[in-house]
């Protein structure tokens, strides 16, 4: 137990699969995924999405592919990526098939869509022999017609037992490779759906809020469902899905992770909602050092804070931290101390060049006790 026991999070434990060269489950890291939204056949289109994403910060992208021009196109694709492609596959067996040979580290299947046990044996056939994970996505939007006669509406019950269903046809191939999601639009539905398959299965779970919304509706939701499942120790892999590009998927699906504490990547900013006490613009100031800030990879933490009621509270608290003062001159800390002041006019410029030379020392200083200990 940590010195701050309320802060502690006990993961589910699950057995491990790998995603390509991705590790998911089993103790390993939350993974971050999103997915393109180019057209898939659009290979150059859809690598420089893929690009942005990485950059942001994503761990597994997914593609769609619907038909026979995309898994064409999904070769190219994989050998540009820095990070393991998911190919979506709905209903055509083929396509899943064609998406295995052309190099997907995991096709997003549900293996009952797709026709007879011969189908489903001859997917699980192609995913083995080219090293390839499955993930069964169960969605509240698209349950097979004799749940929803057995059930009567989408419910957790339903959701659990379509991924029952599922994993046995796997199991029957004896396929152990899969992860499992149980999406739904309603939070409450999709959290209840996911405790209840946690407790029933030991493979990892692929954590999601489906058609959540918007980037501010939809990072809300997302954030409530993901988070609790999160905070009771649910979850190996989340895509956040918003109504958004697909590198704001991955930036919030990181601020979900760093507000846990689960994962740290990046700056992690405190700031206050300013009010009239406030000696600068901080609505605008953070926005800005958000912006200059996304390149920075390293785990720190930022306070920016409009005048000095809470201000140097939160500033013992962070890396780096700036307090509003008065006639425009404000006071800046490093490590949790005071240590010089700044004007209005170069704040900005200032603290960006901060933030890259702690990011710098933390890097130099985490690569001298890596070489020491080897």
């Amino acid at each position: 137990m940590s010195i701050r026991p309320w802060r502690d999070i006990a993961r589910r434990e699950s057995r491990q699969i790998m995603v390509g060269n991705v590790p998911v489950g089993g103790g390993a890291p939350v993974t971050v995924q999103t997915m393109t939204n180019t057209p898939t056949d659009d290979a150059r289109a859809t690598i420089d999405q893929i690009r942005r994403c990485e950059e942001a910060g994503a761990d597994i992208v997914r593609v769609s592919c619907p038909d026979v021009a995309s898994t064409a196109a999904l070769g190219q694709i994989v050998r540009a990526a820095k990070v393991p492609i998911v190919a979506d596959i709905h209903f055509h067996y083929k396509r899943a098939l064609e998406a295995a040979d052309a190099g997907a580290a995991c096709l997003r299947i549900n293996p009952g869509n797709i026709g007879s046990s011969d189908r489903v044996a001859e997917v699980v056939r192609a995913a083995k022999a080219n090293g390839c994970a499955i993930r069964i996505g169960v969605n509240a939007g698209s349950l097979e017609k004799d749940l929803l006669e057995k059930y009567g509406e989408p419910c957790p019950e339903a959701l659990v037992e379509s991924a029952l269903d599922h994993i046995k046809l796997l199991q029957d191939h004896d396929f152990h490779e899969y992860k499992v999601a149980v999406k739904a639009s309603d939070v409450f539905l999709a959290v209840a759906a996911y405790q209840q398959l946690a407790d029933a299965v030991d493979c990892p779970l692929h954590l999601g809020i489906t058609e959540a919304g918007g980037l501010i509706g939809g990072t809300v939701k997302s954030s409530i469902g993901m988070g609790s499942l999160l905070w009771f120790g649910i979850g190996d892999t989340i895509r956040v899905s918003l109504s958004a590009e697909p590198e704001e998927e991955v930036r919030v699906g990181f601020e979900i992770l760093k507000a846990l504490g689960i994962r740290n990547r990046g700056v992690r900013v405190v700031s206050c909602p300013s009010c009239a006490r406030q000696g600068f613009d901080v609505i605008r100031t953070v926005q800005t050092l958000e912006e200059r800030l996304q390149h920075i990879r390293t785990p720190m933490s930022l306070s920016v804070l409009g005048c000095v009621v809470n201000g140097p509270g939160e500033a013992r608290e962070t890396d780096i931290g700036i307090t509003g003062g008065g006639n425009g001159r404000h006071m800046v800390y490093l490590s949790g101390v005071t240590d010089h002041h700044v004007q209005d006019a170069d704040m900005v410029e200032h603290i960006v060049r901060l933030v890259e030379a702690k990011a710098a020392e933390i890097e130099a200083r985490d690569a001298a006790a890596a070489l020491a200990a080897e």
